[in-house]
């Protein structure tokens, strides 16, 4: 599947555009735009596919992000109950001198950060999304001024960190991105069986070895450890569902309750025993 164009339209009567939990979790919707955007979702453990950055966010995520960078959206395969807000806008929603204000040094700051992707943690996700989720009730006029805060409260977090991604090249991304879906696909579909990079590999035309470099650089993980985090926060779910510990096991593809109890503590720092009664 090749990229998709998305067109944004700015809300009636305001310069930016609120959208709340789209509820796109059952579509593949790998997307870009000339906006920029900033993410929140809450309630949802998922996958953060930002560019070439792949990786898992737990409970909650925060991002920001600039034009034309291709993005899954957050809530893909999520089963959870969660809410999203999203914001999106172009860089000169409010006029193209704005932002060279020297009031707003920072927040020029922030955007020129946000070209490669930020994603934010700790008090400050916390804080903004809450921010973020009082502004659909605001007037027009409330929400340019909350949107200013948030702004403001990124601009400043020190808990934050680049996902340093490239805006896409429209001649190099059909391809590129056809990979990593496969991959990914694979992946979702056989984490509860024995499934190798050799035969990852060859859905993908490529040998074991190119195969193994490419999911590296691209990811920055092995193969091995990202279909382990995958099963990992799977069997999170199960758990979290009420299974018990040998079903959650071998219903995540692992052979012996030894090797899973040694992998889950790696990836969630606990015994699923302890998760699951902490989570009860």
């Amino acid at each position: 599947m090749k990229v998709v164009r998305e067109k944004v339209r700015p809300d009636t009567d305001s310069s930016f555009r609120i959208l709340l939990t789209p509820r796109l979790n059952d579509l593949y919707f790998w997307h870009f735009h000339p906006e920029y955007e900033i993410v929140f979702i809450d309630g949802a453990t998922g996958t953060r596919h930002i560019g070439d950055h792949i990786s898992r966010y737990e409970g909650s995520d925060l991002v920001f992000i600039g034009p034309n960078i291709p993005h899954l959206n957050f809530d893909y395969g999520v089963r959870t109950e969660c809410r999203q807000v999203v914001i999106q806008m172009k860089e000169d929603f409010l006029g193209k001198e704005f932002l060279q204000l020297p009031e707003l040094s920072e927040v020029r700051a922030l955007f020129e950060r946000a070209r490669t992707g930020i994603y934010f943690t700790g008090e400050t996700k916390l804080r903004a999304g809450e921010l973020l989720s009082e502004l659909p009730g605001l007037d027009h006029f409330e929400q340019l001024m909350g949107l200013l805060r948030i702004f403001r409260l990124l601009a400043g977090s020190a808990e934050a960190a680049d996902l340093k991604v490239r805006p896409m090249q429209r001649d190099a991304m059909g391809k590129e991105q056809q990979r990593m879906r496969n991959i990914y696909r694979f992946v979702e579909e056989n984490y509860q069986r024995r499934a190798d990079s050799t035969e990852a590999a060859g859905l993908v035309n490529l040998t074991p070895a190119a195969f193994c470099r490419y999911f590296k650089r691209i990811t920055g993980q092995t193969f091995t450890d990202f279909i382990n985090q995958y099963r990992i926060n799977q069997a999170k779910k199960f758990l979290l569902m009420g299974k018990n510990v040998t079903e959650t096991c071998f219903e995540c593809g692992f052979e012996n309750l030894s090797h899973f109890n040694r992998t889950f503590r790696k990836y969630a720092g606990e015994n699923p025993s302890v998760f699951r009664r902490s989570s009860r």
